[in-house]
């Protein structure tokens, strides 16, 4: 007797009539034309041919920050460097119980939009290692549903804050997952070098991966990429290290960048663009033609580098909108890199599902026998109509166990001679 049996699915990859059969929280047997005729369930579910994903993951976020928005005020400027000094601002106000609560309920939006797995970084510059504690106890919460991994994130810099690198190895001590750093922020080229050199040193020690907010600037000679690349060869570090934002390569000339994609390509790199947020924060200074700052996204993946889109930020200093769709994610970065050929345009689902599973060193999902049953029933054919309907997730299945439901996109049209229902699908 199995626990659940979805059948008459259509996997991302463009296979149809798929079956999915799970017990125990494990998926035992995927095939074509798998049916209820083949095998008992206590739940069976007709997919009626639509998409049947991997859950979502965001590979970069930030969890302590989320749903604080207009604490103590709002940014006005829209910029990075204000939005840095608001929340210096609003951490002495923290309150650990309110900051458990706003990522929990965050967390709550997350499981309901099919996103089962986070990466956020969390400040560590803070002395008291509030916000460390509050992050802890919201991962012990929901990780009988949600995967929720750690980054110790010096927001005020390694080197430039009081104490900080003390404060970050306390951290993972603490039990944080991967070594975080803004070389970028740091009071000097060389501090920045510096930082990264001693943080990557750091996660080599403790077998860590290395996650750095790096050249997150407009600024086309901010090159902490580079250093970065060099320190993860020479440590041995290839595949756990990943450079979020990238932004300044937006800005760097062709013949540069032209050394630098083979150089982190070389070193197995992974790069995280955050699209709703890079195009909000960067170009501030421009009048026009005004830049909008995310990465390299196509070149970097013509490269062979795993390339993920992560949100970054919900409802904080940073930035005011946001809901947890990583389909919203993956919208506005195909618009922003231009990735609309077919392959593409599936690249970028491939960034908000598998690629951040990678990533994050998620092994146990996939739609393949042996692996969590952790999936995402689509209201779409394919990722692209997912994409472009920001299709909703008609139920999220997370180790076998059904955790949200959402009602199918559906509008009632009261016009002469014309059907009554549409559901914007092709052909429908």
């Amino acid at each position: 007797m199995l626990d659940l049996l979805i059948h008459d699915a259509t996997f991302p990859d463009g296979r149809t009539r798929m079956g999915v059969a799970v017990r125990e929280g494990r998926i035992v047997d995927v095939r074509e034309g798998l049916s209820p005729s083949d095998a008992t369930a206590r739940r069976i579910v007709d997919a009626r041919g639509q998409l049947l994903s991997t859950p979502f993951v965001d590979a970069h976020f930030h969890m302590d920050a989320t749903l604080s928005y207009g604490l103590p005020r709002v940014n006005q400027s829209g910029t990075l460097l204000e939005g840095i000094a608001l929340w210096g601002e609003l951490k002495p106000l923290l309150a650990q119980e309110a900051l458990i609560e706003r990522a929990m309920t965050y967390c709550d939006w997350a499981v309901a939009r099919g996103l089962l797995a986070i990466r956020t970084h969390v400040d560590i510059c803070d002395p008291s290692l509030l916000a460390v504690e509050a992050l802890l106890e919201v991962r012990r919460r929901v990780a009988p549903y949600l995967d929720l991994q750690l980054v110790a994130f010096p927001q005020d810099g390694v080197l430039r804050a009081p104490n900080a690198f003390e404060n970050l190895k306390r951290a993972l001590a603490m039990g944080v997952d991967v070594v975080g750093g803004i070389p970028h922020f740091e009071r000097t080229m060389a501090d920045g070098a510096l930082s990264v050199k001693l943080l990557c040193e750091l996660a080599a020690e403790q077998g860590r991966m290395v996650d750095m907010h790096c050249d997150e600037s407009d600024d086309p000679l901010s090159r902490h990429v580079e250093t970065l690349a060099y320190e993860t060869q020479r440590l041995g570090l290839q595949g756990r290290v990943t450079g979020s934002h990238l932004t300044s390569m937006h800005s760097m000339d062709n013949y540069y960048v032209s050394k630098l994609i083979p150089l982190m390509a070389e070193a197995g790199l992974n790069a995280i663009a955050n699209p709703l947020i890079n195009i909000t924060l960067q170009g501030r200074h421009d009048t026009y033609p005004k830049r909008r700052g995310m990465t390299r996204v196509p070149e970097l993946m013509a490269a062979g580098l795993t390339v993920a889109f992560g949100h970054d930020c919900v409802m904080d200093p940073w930035y005011g909108l946001g809901s947890a769709s990583m389909l919203e994610v993956a919208h506005m970065g195909l618009h922003v890199a231009q990735m609309t050929g077919q392959q593409a345009m599936r690249q970028c689902f491939d960034a908000v599902t598998v690629n951040p599973a990678r990533i994050l060193g998620l092994d146990h999902v996939g739609l393949e026998a042996g692996r969590a049953a952790s999936f995402v029933l689509l209201q779409a054919r394919d990722p692209i109509e997912a994409i472009r309907l920001r299709a909703p997730c008609l139920q999220v299945y997370s180790r076998g166990r059904l955790v949200a439901e959402n009602p199918p996109q559906e509008a009632t049209l009261h016009l002469p001679g014309r059907p009554q229902r549409t559901t914007f699908q092709t052909g429908t």
